[in-house]
C-alpha cells in the first residue's frame, strides 16, 4: 500500500507469518542451528532477518544463527556488514569451483550459465554440509520472483530445508527489510 502506516501494518503481518511459520519449523524439527547464506544482498538479508525474529521468539541464542558468506568471484564487502549477534562464517569457495571447472573441462574465462551454476550449488553443497554438521536446518533465501520465474541454479541456491522467502514477491522484500531494519530488529552490539 502507498499508505505509509497500512504498508507497515501489512509489513508486520507478512514478517510475522515468515517468522511464526519457522519458529514452529525450528522447534518440530528441534534443530539446534539455522544456516543462511548471505550475499549482502535483499534476499539474503530478509530470510536472515526472519530467522533472527524466529530465534528471538523461541529464546534461541542468536550466535545459533550461522551466516555464512562464500566468497568467490564477484562477492562484494558489502556482506560482511550485517551484525546481528549471529555468527558469521566465511567459506572461500574460489579453489573448490576452480577445481571443479577443472574437473568437467570448463574455461573459468567463459562467463556462461556453467561459470555462474557452479558457484551456485558449490555454496549450497556448503550450506547443507554447515547445517548438516551443527544439526541445523538451511534457510533459503530465494524470492517467489524468482521461483517462479526460474531465476534460481536447480540444484543450487533454489534448494533448502526451509524457504522463508518462497511467498515473497521480488518488489515486496525491500519493503519488509526495511521495516524490520527501522522499527523492530535492533542489531546487537
Amino acid at each position: 500500500p502507498s499508505d505509509d502506516k497500512k504498508r507497515e501494518k501489512r509489513s508486520e503481518e507478512i514478517l510475522s507469518i515468515q517468522s511464526l511459520g519457522l519458529k514452529k519449523r525450528l522447534d518440530h524439527t528441534h534443530a539446534k542451528t539455522a544456516v543462511v547464506g548471505v550475499s549482502g544482498g535483499l534476499d539474503s538479508t530478509l530470510a536472515l532477518l526472519v530467522t533472527v525474529r524466529a530465534f528471538d521468539s523461541l529464546n534461541l541464542e542468536r550466535k545459533n544463527i550461522i551466516a555464512v558468506t562464500m566468497p568467490c568471484f564477484g562477492t562484494t564487502d558489502r556482506t560482511y556488514k550485517n551484525s546481528l549477534g549471529v555468527t558469521l562464517k566465511e567459506v572461500n569457495i574460489k579453489a573448490a569451483v576452480n577445481q571443479h571447472f577443472a574437473d568437467i573441462e570448463h574455461d573459468p574465462n567463459v562467463y556462461d550459465v556453467t561459470y555462474e551454476n557452479s558457484q551456485a550449488r558449490e555454496r549450497t553443497q556448503i550450506l547443507m554440509d554447515v547445517a548438516n554438521k551443527s544439526g541445523g536446518l538451511v534457510i533459503g533465501t530465494g524470492d517467489m520472483s524468482e521461483l517462479a520465474l526460474g531465476w534460481a541454479t536447480y540444484n543450487g541456491d533454489h534448494m533448502s530445508m526451509y524457504s522463508i522467502n518462497c511467498d515473497i514477491p521480488k518488489t515486496m522484500v525491500r519493503y519488509l527489510v526495511a521495516h524490520c531494519i527501522n522499527i523492530n530488529v535492533t542489531p546487537l552490539s
